[in-house]
This record gives structure tokens, sequence and C-alpha cells, in this order.
């Protein structure tokens, strides 16, 4: 048997069916963490390059909502997820709102698991500031030019102006901890 060169073109791959889909779905669902419209987003993707064999049409959305009923996709589960691995890296409620959003997940969902109050605010923006090295983390002389990019990047992470302007005042590591201890302790934690 002719071994084929590695520049011989690969042959088209043949079109989906239903049990192909499926079988696609089930193993997308496996492998990563997902969401019930990223899986139809992926699904409609690969019927648009590969094809659809069947008389009947395909219907993506129906196969991820399935798929959701089952509990192999669980919008819930991944939003929580995502929002406690966001908050950990430091990230805003704007940049954890924004991201789950792509994520096609339900507005009643995200929206709980973005309600910080001050005190959650500022102490995300400090785990940011503390990972970038950003204003009292910085081993750096702050002028103005390093301030401002200080500050873009705290906004582009989600965090409220007000917030990003403090952390980019602040001038130690002490001064940092005092500011967050100002913050009224009996405000309610969410996680």
């Amino acid at each position: 048997m002719a071994r084929r060169s590695s520049s011989s073109p690969r042959p088209p791959p043949l079109p989906l069916t239903a049990a192909k889909l499926r079988d696609l779905g089930l193993t997308y669902a496996a492998r990563f963490a997902t969401t019930e419209a990223k899986l139809a987003t992926y699904l409609r993707r690969k019927l648009r390059e590969r094809g659809w064999a069947e008389d009947a049409p395909p219907l993506p959305e129906a196969l991820a909502a399935e798929f959701a009923e089952l509990g192999y996709v669980n919008d819930q589960l991944f939003a929580e997820g995502k929002a406690a691995a966001l908050g950990r890296k430091g990230m805003g409620k704007l940049r954890v709102k924004s991201t789950l959003r792509a994520a096609g997940i339900a507005e009643h969902i995200a929206q709980p698991l973005c309600d910080t109050n001050a005190a959650q605010d500022f102490e995300r923006a400090l785990r940011f500031a503390e990972r970038r090295h950003i204003g009292p983390y910085s081993t750096e002389d702050a002028d103005d030019k390093r301030r401002n990019r200080w500050l873009g990047a705290l906004l582009r992470s989600g965090h409220p102006p007000q917030v990003a302007y403090k952390i980019v005042r602040l001038k130690s590591v002490a001064e940092a901890d005092l500011a967050l201890s100002e913050f009224d302790e009996s405000m309610p934690v969410n996680s």
C-alpha cells in the first residue's frame, strides 16, 4: 500500500449526519467546560465547514438544548466556575459580566454572580494590581505615563474608575492594606 506524502492534499471531510453531529457535540461537551450557546455555535461552525448530508435540516440549537436538559452542559455551573476563576485573578465585575455574556450566559444567571460590594471590588482590584505589579506593588517609580498605563490596565480588567484611581494613587502595600481595612466589614460578601 502506497503511503501518501505529507504534501498531498487531504480529501475533504464527509458531510455530517445527525448521528455524527451528535457525536461531535458529545465529544465537545466531554472535553470542554462549555455553555449551551457555545455548544450550539460549535455545532453550527462544524456544519458550515463540512456540510449536511441528510434531507431533514440540522438543528444544532435543539441538540444543545437536549444536552443541557440531560445535564451534559450546565450554564449555571459554568458561570459560577468562570466568575470565581476571574475573581481569583482579580478581574472586576464588568469584566466578569462581559465574559459571561460572551459565553452566552443568560442575564438572570450572570447578574447575581457579578453583584459585589465596594470592599470586594477593592480587594479584587488589589489582587489584580499585585499580580501585575501596579501601584503599591510596583518596584518602579510612579510617573504620570506609568500611572496612566496602570489605570488603563485596571479599567480593562473591569474595575470601576473610582477604584482604579484609588489603587493607582496608593504608595505602599501598607497603605493598600489600610485602605482595604477601611471598608465596612459588615457588608455582605458574595463569593
